[in-house]
């Protein structure tokens, strides 16, 4: 699934073209997403100018004067821009056009969604879908201390705490596994029983593992690739633990091992995470 870093790249990318150019069209190709798209919606917005390109969590926000677009990727999604005159692939299920460019929303299982938040019913950040989001990673609220007061008295599993996103939003499963390892904490480890040292660490490790996937634009997920219709680069390269099972761990040279939590895979090292 594309997550954080994968959804910011995509959002600078569009955020360089979108704002303040006139949506010239809207076509649904396929409405039948992980919810429908509202029928209303290519009306709603065709001819509209867009305001701003905002990321609320895997999020994309994509504003008018009468309300919010709200995409989400899905589990393989991509938005990419295209030339005009590219023929639409299949899976190409919803296209944005403009007078000088064009995007294309790319999404083989339909697990996305395209959906729409008008400003009468307030804030978008009241939608029922990101109503209940965690802190995001980099906001100046998101700090150690906050941390551990919100994994305290959880008996959950710390990598389920994390990708469960009410806590603090972006931290997937590969960056769950890897910000783990940076921070030589066991995903077992009950979130409750984190120290305020061991917070310290797990929050510089989110956010420095994000910081480094967004420098280099994201995982190398199967079908995913930017607003460019680039691929990401980063765990192809740099990956310590993720999707290396029985391979020797980079600092210690002990085998990767692969656990199931919450129907995820977790990787992690059983020496430099022990418990």
């Amino acid at each position: 699934m594309p997550e954080l870093p994968e959804v910011e790249t995509t959002r600078r990318g569009i955020a360089t073209v979108m704002p303040g150019k006139v949506l010239r069209a809207l076509l649904v190709h396929e409405p039948r997403m992980r919810w429908p798209i509202p029928e209303h919606l290519a009306q709603t917005v065709t001819n509209q100018v867009v305001q701003r390109c905002e990321r609320r969590g895997k999020y994309l926000l994509i504003g008018f004067n009468a309300g919010t677009m709200i995409v989400h990727l899905g589990m393989s999604g991509s938005l990419r821009r295209a030339p005009i005159n590219e023929i639409r692939r299949k899976h190409d299920h919803v296209e944005w056009i403009f007078d000088d460019a064009r995007f294309l929303l790319h999404d083989p299982r339909r697990f996305g969604a395209v959906l729409w938040h008008d400003h009468r019913n307030g804030p978008v950040q009241t939608h029922p879908l990101l109503a209940s989001l965690g802190v995001e990673p980099f906001d100046p609220g998101f700090t150690p201390l906050t941390l551990r007061q919100a994994f305290k008295d959880k008996k959950q599993a710390i990598k389920t705490a994390l990708l469960a996103g009410d806590i603090v939003v972006g931290v997937g499963n590969i960056y769950a596994s890897e910000a783990l390892f940076r921070a030589r904490i066991n995903p077992k480890t009950a979130a409750g029983r984190l120290s305020l040292t061991r917070c310290t660490r797990l929050h510089a490790a989110i956010l420095s593992t994000l910081s480094d996937a967004l420098h280099s634009g994201g995982s190398t997920l199967r079908d995913y690739v930017n607003a460019t219709g680039t691929p990401g680069s980063y765990f192809d390269i740099h990956a310590a633990v993720y999707n290396r099972a029985g391979q020797p761990c980079r600092v210690c040279q002990t085998p990767i091992k692969k656990i199931v939590q919450g129907q995820r895979a977790t990787y992690y090292c059983p020496k430099c995470q022990a418990r």
